[in-house]
């Protein structure tokens, strides 16, 4: 018993155990929903082709296999609305080269998905912070990527490298800015993809919501507490935070449990009972249960993880969403990227019902580059 509750410690369970426990008592008090469901799945992908101090060339290999192999494996497997799977690519502005981006541009215009922000950080101010993200959303935007609103600012999601959002672990390494969320927002970020984090130490006690950060927003880890996305409630003063899933499902082993954190890995690919515990935990804005929400992650530039992605373990995770998540009858499948998947929320959060596919552009355009059908980018 020892050895188990110091096992359970290491995954930081008492971080976010009652959270998860006060989810389960909702989800068994819930309703089941009669009728057509909407599957809104989004691939987030931390994705980093200079993972492990690789060089230029390495990194460039690894993005020319994206390019090239992601529309072979994906180009079989279509949604309700006849769309392939659409792969958001949080790129790091610490790892910025025109080279990279210019082959994503080409994955982006070719309708295969959209790069958003991923950033790693140590030891930072306010101002520091600031300085690195507008040099990022500038450089990375040269290329056509991130969408703009009216006013032609660039508008962008976020995935904080090391999971370290809002100074959020106990040594104050990899952030260094508590009000982190505040300057994201005035930079332009419209929402947080960070979470769920655990076994990591950063993991909130909220967890499989989809919720508005809300008391002081200057303060450490201040993503602890929040307002969920309902119906009828909508926040333009702050980003919003859209969690994927975590659960504890059994297994046959000495622990038979494991955390589901909804990361996709060589090693732990999707199965068909992985995808089925993401869609149990039945993330949707409340007072709008027929769309669920799914968004799971991964790191598929290095080789290893590239390899699953774009191989059979791949192939397998869309055969099973479109073949029982996609029925026409019980469930519609919609693949969306990270910004497709903010429209709709918010088409739900302002009301809107029926089939979200005509929201996924509801509130943010596509990137420029979407629109361009032929363009070299570079700087």
């Amino acid at each position: 018993m020892t050895a188990l509750l110091a096992r359970l410690r290491e995954k930081n369970l008492h971080t976010w155990l009652r959270g998860y426990l006060s989810h389960r008592i909702e989800r068994v008090q819930t309703r089941k929903e009669a009728g057509l469901r909407h599957l809104l799945f989004a691939f987030c992908d931390h994705y980093e082709p200079l993972w492990g101090r690789a060089p230029l060339d390495v990194g460039e290999a690894r993005v020319r296999l994206w390019e090239e192999a992601y529309p072979r494996v994906v180009d079989a497997f279509r949604d309700a609305d006849g769309l392939s799977p659409r792969h958001s690519f949080f790129f790091p502005g610490d790892q910025y080269d025109p080279r990279l981006l210019d082959r994503l541009a080409a994955l982006t215009r070719a309708g295969h998905g959209e790069v958003e922000l991923h950033l790693h950080h140590d030891g930072d101010s306010r101002a520091s912070l600031r300085e690195k993200l507008l040099q990022s959303l500038d450089k990375i935007g040269s290329h056509g990527h991130f969408s703009r609103d009216a006013t032609g600012r660039i508008r962008y999601a976020f995935i904080h490298g090391d999971w370290a959002l809002a100074n959020s672990r106990r040594d104050g390494r990899y952030c260094g800015v508590d009000d982190e969320l505040v300057v994201l927002f005035e930079t332009g970020c419209y929402a947080d993809f960070t979470f769920p984090s655990a076994p990591e130490e950063p993991q909130p006690n909220i967890v499989n919501r989809i919720y508005w950060p809300e008391g002081d927003l200057r303060r450490a880890r201040c993503y602890e507490r929040g307002r969920r996305a309902r119906v009828g409630e909508r926040y333009d003063d702050r980003i919003l935070m859209v969690e994927g899933p975590l659960a504890l499902v059994p297994r046959l082993a000495r622990i038979p449990l494991r955390v589901e954190n909804s990361a996709v890995t060589a090693r732990d690919p999707a199965t068909p009972a992985r995808v089925a515990s993401w869609v149990a935990q039945n993330i949707h804005v409340e007072g709008r249960p027929d769309w669920v929400f799914v968004k799971v992650h991964t790191h598929g530039a290095p080789e290893a993880e590239a390899a699953a992605l774009l191989g059979e373990p791949g192939r397998a995770l869309h055969r099973e969403l479109t073949t029982r998540f996609n029925d026409g009858v019980r469930w519609k499948l919609h693949y969306v990227t990270a910004r497709e998947m903010y429209n709709v929320v918010l088409a739900a959060v302002d009301g809107r019902s029926g089939d979200p596919h005509a929201f996924r552009d509801f509130r943010l355009a596509p990137p420029p580059v979407r629109a361009v059908p032929a363009l070299s980018q570079g700087r």
